[in-house]
C-alpha cells in the first residue's frame, strides 16, 4: 500500500463524500459500510476505517473477511496486539490466504511477531515477504 496522506486522489474524496451520505441513511448496510471502511483506509483515515471495521464485526461476527479486514486497520495504527487476535479470528473462521497475509502491506507492523510467523505457518508455510508490499 503506498502511503495515503500523501497521495490522496480526488476521485476518493469524491466518492468517500457520497458513501459517508449514504452510510448515514443506511447505517446497517454492510456492503455499504464495507466500501465505507476502504475508502477510509485508502485516503489514510485509519481510525475511522477501524471504527467502520468494529462495526462490520459487530454486524457480521462470523464472516472472516470483516475480522481480516479489522486486523488489517489494527496493524495499522500499531495496535498489535489486538490485531493479532483479530487475525486469529479470521483464521478460526476460514480466512486462508497466506501468501496475501504474507505481503499485504497493511500488516507490515506485524511482520515481526513470532505470532504473525506461526500464524502464516498455520496457515501454508508461507514466510513473511520484506519486500514487494502490495495494497489492499
Amino acid at each position: 500500500m503506498k502511503e495515503k496522506h500523501n497521495d490522496i486522489d480526488h476521485k476518493d474524496l469524491v466518492e468517500l463524500g457520497f458513501f459517508e451520505a449514504v452510510a448515514a441513511r443506511l447505517p446497517l448496510d454492510e456492503a455499504v459500510m464495507k466500501a465505507l471502511g476502504d475508502l477510509y483506509t485508502r485516503v489514510g483515515r485509519y481510525e475511522d476505517g477501524l471504527a467502520i471495521d468494529r462495526r462490520l464485526v459487530a454486524l457480521s461476527p462470523e464472516d472472516a473477511l470483516v475480522w481480516y479486514n479489522l486486523g488489517c486497520s489494527l496493524a495499522l495504527l500499531n495496535e498489535r496486539a489486538e490485531a493479532m487476535r483479530a487475525l486469529k479470528r479470521a483464521v478460526e473462521l476460514g480466512y486462508d490466504d497466506a501468501a496475501w497475509m504474507s505481503r499485504d502491506a497493511d500488516l507490515r507492523s506485524l511482520r515481526d511477531e513470532r505470532g504473525f510467523k506461526t500464524l502464516l505457518k498455520k496457515l501454508g508455510g508461507v514466510d513473511v515477504k520484506k519486500t514487494g508490499d502490495q495494497g489492499d
